[in-house]
């Protein structure tokens, strides 16, 4: 039985003023998307009282009106600029009232015992994590992956194990994390603007002795490359957008900055920076076309160095209360880059 906080009309009277996870969904121009999600949510088979809160990011598309229309119960937050989807996140949290947190994208629907898994295992002992659940596509409802692992340059390896219950993140389209937890580690940091910023906020969880586990019970199905294209397979070719590649470079590399413990990050980074240098010029080379090599790889670069005071604050503040070696923060690393996996499998990604 769902239990949904006492904002909703439909609901018991009865049930307690605080609800015990709080559901957060960023929706931009989701209107094709939103009620499937919203209604995954309201289908949770499970006995605790939960709230539902949207941020809306300055939708055009009606979204507002149809929230507000099919779901009344939902606490909406109605953004009057676009702020991107950090901080639609952090203020959704800020105003969450349940003592664990949803971070669900408006393209994900949940599956009916999802809920009810994440909160089992929240509540047992010593589990002070950042949690995720099996994802899916949406279409073929094939499982994507079980959390990630990462290869030396912090590149995302679905993890197809489901006996393996450490990872090195869960995505941000399905991430259960406690409310205390998340104010301790900051949120996500709102110039990420989009993309790894549940890299970060995984990575630096570990960094502090936290851990980051992927539960193989329950699941949920996502509509993967909706919000920015590509990111994924299609007809064995890899297929991504300038936009998506640009920003996942750039933020991998704050993430690595930030997050990665000495002297781990001082024999890394130097090779990650002139990996970026070389890979951009074969891609422009091979593709006869400079304009990636400027707009994603380059630009990543003159970021890192336009930020470098900034980068060097917040690696300061994050390493601060480090409870993590070197050894254990490795531990879900694997040695072989999986972007020359994906060259071998794949081919040259197509960027549109």
């Amino acid at each position: 039985m769902f239990m949904i906080s006492v904002k909703n009309p439909d609901s018991d009277s009865n049930l307690p003023d605080r609800p015990v996870c709080s559901v957060c969904i960023a929706n931009f121009n989701g209107i094709d998307v939103i009620g499937p999600c919203l209604d995954s949510v309201y289908s949770q088979v499970c006995d605790f009282p939960v709230e539902v809160i949207v941020h809306d990011d300055a939708s055009r598309d009606g979204s507002v009106a149809f929230i507000r229309k099919h779901f009344p119960g939902v606490e909406l937050i109605e953004s009057g600029e676009n702020v991107g989807f950090c901080v639609s996140n952090n203020r959704m949290v800020a105003r969450a009232r349940g003592p664990y947190v949803l971070l669900l994208n408006n393209d994900a629907a949940l599956h009916p015992d999802a809920l009810a898994t994440l909160h089992a295992a929240a509540e047992s002992p010593g589990s002070q994590a950042i949690m995720g659940l099996p994802q899916h596509d949406m279409q073929t409802k094939q499982m994507i992956d079980i959390g990630s692992l990462f290869d030396p340059f912090l590149n995302p390896i679905p993890n197809l194990n489901p006996a393996r219950l450490h990872v090195g993140m869960v995505i941000g389209a399905c991430l259960w994390i406690p409310r205390v937890l998340w104010n301790e580690l900051g949120g996500f940091p709102e110039w990420f603007g989009s993309l790894a910023e549940d890299m970060y906020l995984c990575c630096l969880a570990r960094l502090r002795g936290c851990r980051v586990i992927a539960l193989s019970r329950s699941g949920f199905d996502h509509l993967v490359g909706k919000t920015l294209g590509g990111g994924k397979v299609v007809g064995n070719a890899l297929r991504t957008t300038l936009r998506r590649r640009a920003l996942s470079e750039r933020n991998k590399s704050f993430v690595m900055i930030l997050t990665f413990p000495p002297p781990l990050l001082q024999l890394v980074l130097p090779v990650h920076l002139l990996a970026l240098l070389v890979e951009g010029v074969l891609i422009g080379l091979i593709k006869r076309d400079m304009h990636v090599f400027q707009d994603i790889y380059l630009h990543s670069l003159k970021e890192i160095f336009r930020r470098r005071h900034q980068l060097r604050q917040l690696r300061r503040e994050a390493q601060t209360g480090r409870k993590t070696g070197v050894r254990d923060f490795l531990a879900p690393f694997t040695l072989i880059p999986h972007k020359l996996r994906m060259l071998v499998r794949h081919g040259v990604p197509r960027i549109e």
